[in-house]
């Protein structure tokens, strides 16, 4: 039995005398069901191919266990594990900031970064955030970020649409799929609870 080596004891794979279950469903090296035995007889049979007993199915019952080369199956997962990382896309979050006094020109260069965020695949924070007296005029914040979203057309799709949370406003866009949805309606403020109005006095009738 090879000894075994750093990427091994990561992966908690047992072999050979370290499979500690009474009974193992044995699996040989050409796929062909050997039965249900005690782990020393299927170690007994992959000794005499020169091979190892590795335990692929822990948690099935019994656990299952292949007749195999070992050091040649840990290059197959690990090849296939840097394969799967290749093709693996990690999204990420971008987060473009803005204010209810934006110019033009900053509105321009954050919603161009924002459309670029997009076409690299990653997903889009629109936040702004209120200060002070600017609580009083949420408004504008949201036409702010409707208009982002409808600039942004079809290079991408709303995930979260505009929400307060504590002083700041923000969606979150992600990209767009081949096929775009149509353009979500703006979102408004919810508008402030007014005091009741008081009645109007019904004029008198003459007698």
């Amino acid at each position: 039995m090879p000894p075994l080596d750093k990427r091994s004891q990561k992966s908690f794979i047992r072999t050979n005398e370290r499979i500690r279950a009474r009974e193992v469903r044995v699996i040989d090296e050409n796929g062909e069901q050997l039965g249900v035995m005690p782990p020393f007889e299927a170690l007994k049979i992959a000794r005499e191919r020169s091979l190892d007993l590795v335990e692929i199915s822990p948690n099935a019952v019994p656990p299952v266990c292949k007749i195999q080369d070992y050091g040649k199956f840990l290059y197959e997962k690990d090849k296939s594990e840097r394969a799967a990382r290749k093709t693996q896309k990690v999204i990420v979050i971008k987060e473009v900031k803005f204010s209810v006094t934006v110019d033009e020109h900053d509105y321009q260069t954050k919603k161009n970064q924002a459309v670029r965020f997009l076409g690299d695949g990653d997903k889009v924070k629109a936040s702004l955030r209120f200060k002070g007296r600017q609580m009083a005029h949420r408004d504008l914040g949201y036409k702010i970020i409707n208009r982002l979203i409808q600039d942004i057309g079809e290079a991408g799709v709303v995930e979260f649409m505009p929400r307060m949370e504590g002083t700041t406003l923000h969606a979150i866009l992600a990209p767009s799929k081949k096929i775009a949805p149509p353009a979500p309606k703006p979102v408004a403020p919810k508008p402030e609870a007014a005091a009741p109005a008081a009645a109007e006095p019904t004029p008198a009738t003459e007698a």
